[in-house]
């Protein structure tokens, strides 16, 4: 056989099988135990928008089935048509020689032209109907002679096409009113997990709302198959066999979510052994290494991690090429672009990292911002533009490396994208919103660095825009004086977005009775830090300074959060119990605000850059846009009386 048998045991990984090796396995077992693509079924034409054809269409009549006109006009004999000319016009006889038509009536026994109804003039001559003509007409001329579209027995669709609306029209149109298309794989999807619930149900500590399985679901549509989603199964052993034995009674190929893993409740591995065989069990990849691959009743089983990310890369490596097969077509080649490493990524050596990342098109160069790295982050792939594969063997990539990415947005799309790196602020997310919704072509993508990240990113060329709010301690000024000393060999257009209240984020009621800096140095108050180069951080450092503390006194100053939302979520959650964030934030998760200090929030444009529509587009909505105006002061602790004025200008 093409595959070892592996006993599966719990609390151990049996496999770390390399990536290429893993899929090597699995089409191995697709060839072997894959004769062909599904049987065929009979499917009304009008129902087989985006089925494969399961044989070759060929045309039952032809298109048009008898001669018809072309144009409105009269149908006549050509050959009658001959002498007339403009100092000569010729008279035919209505009906005698001349039959009116209109556009797709059938011409009439014993004509063979049409002259259009603008190129006659009729009239009563001597008593009598006529049409009067200028010139003579050709034979068959405004006439769609019969099979001029399609031939009776013509081929009007190969075999393994995919139906598309015009293709329908052309099958309909050569006779055929129901056809063959392969069946759809069917695909059974099991979510497991007893901490699980349905969206929509009331919620308790310890709940996951069901997701992944609608995820997987839409995939396995979107790939040509056909989902059956279970309700959640319980972690429990004999409840999920019973489940998968069922299901591959019924199904073509079984999905099993979570429980791929090495833990207590880990069963996926075991219910496939017991009923079948397991191909392997873990893939050295990340994320998604405790992915497992068998066979039961002859059926192909996926047991798919229970993170979304690594469920969603897993499903994108085995379960397509799977589904693709079923139907007999080849696995489409991803679309992949070069681009340039913003930062430098590093990466744990002896494992296949995919990495997440965002691109934007910066003056002639593509580039790739890495974003969150968590199996669990499924915003991350909501904001992905595509992945950036690092081998196992190799540690990471240098800033500025040249890299292949694997699309997940068009190309299109990419190109009309704003890139802005720098301080996250919610009022951004708006005005990412309104830019799509006002001009649809353009998109803003937001990668959340810092103040001081968004600085040094315009300085190498990365960013269209930076999002800021640095204080210089000297001159009680925000932002100015960093543009003039960091990017001073560039023009630099600096303009204002917002003014926002900075202060402590606390759970309501402020049970740790916190109200200043000096709180933070007591035993039992937790803080959570932002992260370095941010304006945030740098107005904690200014306040500690001036009263004397240091940051290795104040428990908690070494956890970062990267925005202003993931403070206020850590707060919220009992992680720390404060933090400093904007009011905004707190206000959004019903958190208690303390008031630090009013600051000024800036977008740093280099004017290179002016000359780009969606950058102009970007401005008309900060400085003309009061829906979005209107919309930011909704959020609370905005003042936005100098939206869109110019702050500086070099």
């Amino acid at each position: 056989m093409f595959y070892k048998e592996r006993l599966v045991k719990k609390g151990i990984y049996l496999e770390n099988t390399p990536l290429e090796e893993a899929l090597e396995i699995w089409q191995a077992a697709l060839s072997e135990l894959i004769s062909g693509p599904l049987p065929a079924e009979s499917v009304p034409v009008h129902e087989t928008l985006g089925r494969l054809t399961a044989e070759a269409v060929f045309a039952l009549i032809s298109s048009p089935f008898y001669h018809s006109s072309a144009m409105d006009g009269f149908a006549v004999r050509f050959g009658d048509t001959f002498g007339s000319s403009e100092t000569e016009p010729k008279s035919l006889l209505i009906p005698k020689d001349a039959v009116y038509v209109d556009t797709g009536d059938p011409i009439p026994e014993g004509f063979n032209a049409v002259i259009m109804i603008e190129d006659v003039n009729r009239m009563v001559k001597d008593g009598q109907d006529v049409i009067e003509i200028i010139g003579p007409a050709t034979p068959w001329q405004h006439v769609r002679v019969i099979g001029e579209d399609i031939v009776s027995t013509e081929l009007i669709l190969t075999e393994s096409h995919r139906i598309r609306p015009v293709d329908i029209g052309a099958m309909l149109s050569g006779g055929h009113t129901e056809i063959k298309v392969r069946r759809r794989p069917r695909i059974a999807v099991i979510p497991t997990g007893t901490e699980l619930v349905e969206p929509g149900e009331s919620l308790k500590k310890g709940n996951i709302i069901e997701f992944n399985s609608r995820i997987l679901s839409s995939l396995v549509e979107q790939w040509g198959g056909k989902a059956i989603r279970f309700s959640p199964v319980p972690d429990d052993i004999e409840e999920i066999t019973e489940t998968l034995r069922k299901a591959c009674e019924l199904y073509d190929v079984i999905v099993i979510n979570a429980g791929s893993s090495a833990g207590s409740e880990d069963y996926t591995a075991r219910a496939i052994a017991s009923l079948g065989k397991v191909l392997l069990h873990g893939v050295n990849i990340k994320p998604g290494k405790p992915v497992v691959l068998g066979w039961v009743l002859g059926k192909p089983v996926l047991g798919i991690p229970g993170y979304p990310v690594s469920a969603y890369i897993t499903f994108n490596l085995f379960g397509k090429v799977l589904i693709h097969a079923l139907q007999g077509i080849e696995l489409p080649v991803a679309e992949v672009m070069k681009a340039q490493l913003s930062r430098q990524v590093a990466s744990s050596l002896g494992q296949e990292e995919f990495l997440r990342v965002k691109l934007g098109r910066v003056n002639q160069n593509l580039i790739a911002t890495p974003i969150s790295r968590g199996a669990g982050v499924l915003m991350s792939l909501v904001r992905a533009d595509g992945f950036v594969r690092i081998p196992a063997m190799s540690e990471g990539y240098g800033a500025g490396t040249e890299v292949p990415v694997e699309m997940l947005r068009g190309k299109d799309e990419i190109e009309n994208t704003i890139v802005c790196i720098g301080s996250h602020d919610n009022a951004l997310d708006l005005l990412s919103n309104q830019l799509r919704r006002t001009y649809p072509k353009f998109s803003l993508s937001s990668a959340h660095v810092g103040s001081m990240g968004g600085i040094m990113a315009l300085k190498k060329g990365e960013a269209h825009i930076a999002g800021t709010h640095l204080l210089d301690e000297t001159t009680g000024e925000y932002n100015v004086s960093f543009l003039q000393r960091l990017l001073k060999e560039k023009k630099m257009l600096l303009i204002n977005l917002v003014y926002r209240e900075q202060g402590f984020m606390v759970i309501k009621g402020n049970p740790r009775h916190i109200s200043n800096f000096e709180d933070l140095l007591r035993s039992d108050v937790c803080f959570i830090n932002r992260q370095g180069g941010s304006g945030t951080r740098l107005l904690t450092d200014k306040h500690l300074k001036e009263k004397g503390i240091s940051p290795g006194q104040i428990k908690g100053y070494d956890r970062e959060e990267y925005t202003h939302m993931g403070v206020a979520s850590a707060v919220l959650t009992g992680l720390a119990d404060t933090g400093l964030g904007i009011l905004a934030a707190a206000s959004a998760l019903g958190l208690a605000f303390i008031p630090v200090a009013k600051e000024r929030y800036d977008i740093a444009i280099p004017k290179d850059f002016l000359r780009m529509e969606q950058i102009n587009a970007m401005l008309d909505i900060i400085r003309n846009d009061r829906e979005f105006r209107s919309s930011v002061e909704k959020l609370g602790g905005y003042d936005v009386s100098d939206m869109g004025t110019v702050m500086y200008e070099s």
